[in-house]
């Protein structure tokens, strides 16, 4: 069961958390032309819980890496895609016309199960050029909440992205914003905005191998294109130990080619 506060569930356990810091997500054009007549309420204010909290098939962060948490919570990071498994459907985007959901249990809820990709013919494999199957040539995107985020090896942000915190139940799915690709690809320019936009997000305070939280979750608009990650169809399953529980499926968006703050 997801652990709760005063903002609803997703809530990290308050051990893991190293540091803190607080973030006011960029508005867009809309909100900041209200708040220009007067009618926009405050920008709301989020606080940032970085924790020790890595994926399940990581290792844990050493005492050495806790202490550098503290000291410098967050740090400059690569912007070029450095990993090599299904490099090619990682780095393309589906030419799919978009398809909106109210939230992302509907959104999660429109999959197949994990077990049809898990058993498809032909193989799904990781090989760097297996790209996009015909059941991910999905481009989706949803009203959902940013629970929390950290950076993968390969450069990659890998966001956990759920319904809303005071709902009964939490259900939570992975997004992850790809590194950059060369940039005569055809994804550079939408991979990049989406980057950019992620960085304005969360104020430039990008997170690093462990996981941050934000509390309350960020409540977002994101979207991009549908992608299984065979690679975790055996042992542990992406996601910080406190919302993998909440985490029905490996199928994610990704790339991820839009993310705006929802004020």
């Amino acid at each position: 069961m997801a652990t709760k506060d005063q903002f609803g569930l997703g809530a990290p356990s308050l051990s893991t958390v190293v540091a803190h810091d607080a973030v006011i997500p960029a508005a867009p054009a809309a909100a900041l032309a209200r708040a220009v007549r007067g009618s926009a309420a405050p920008a709301p204010v989020f606080t940032i819980l970085v924790t020790d909290q890595v994926d399940s098939y990581d290792k844990p962060l050493s005492a050495s890496a806790v202490s550098a948490l503290r000291v410098t919570p967050f740090a400059a990071v690569s912007n070029n895609f450095a990993g090599t498994k299904r490099k090619v459907a990682k780095l393309s985007i589906s030419g799919a016309k978009v398809e909106s959901f109210k939230d992302l249990k509907a959104l999660v809820d429109s999959f197949p199960d994990d077990s049809k990709f898990i058993k498809r013919k032909p193989k799904l494999t990781d090989d760097a050029k297996s790209d996009r199957v015909d059941e991910e040539k999905r481009n989706v995107r949803v009203s959902a909440f940013l629970y929390a985020a950290s950076r993968e090896d390969d450069n990659d942000f890998h966001l956990i992205v759920g319904t809303d915190p005071k709902g009964k139940k939490l259900v939570c799915m992975t997004m992850e914003i790809s590194g950059l690709p060369p940039k005569m690809a055809p994804s550079f320019n939408d991979i990049k905005q989406a980057r950019d936009d992620f960085k304005k997000l969360v104020s430039d305070k990008l997170p690093g191998p462990g996981y941050n939280f934000y509390r309350p979750p960020i409540p977002i608009t994101i979207g991009g294109s549908l992608f299984f990650d065979i690679t975790h169809a055996k042992g542990g399953h992406p996601g910080p130990k406190d919302l993998r529980p909440s985490i029905p499926t490996i199928m994610e968006v990704h790339p991820v080619t839009e993310i705006a703050f929802r004020p």
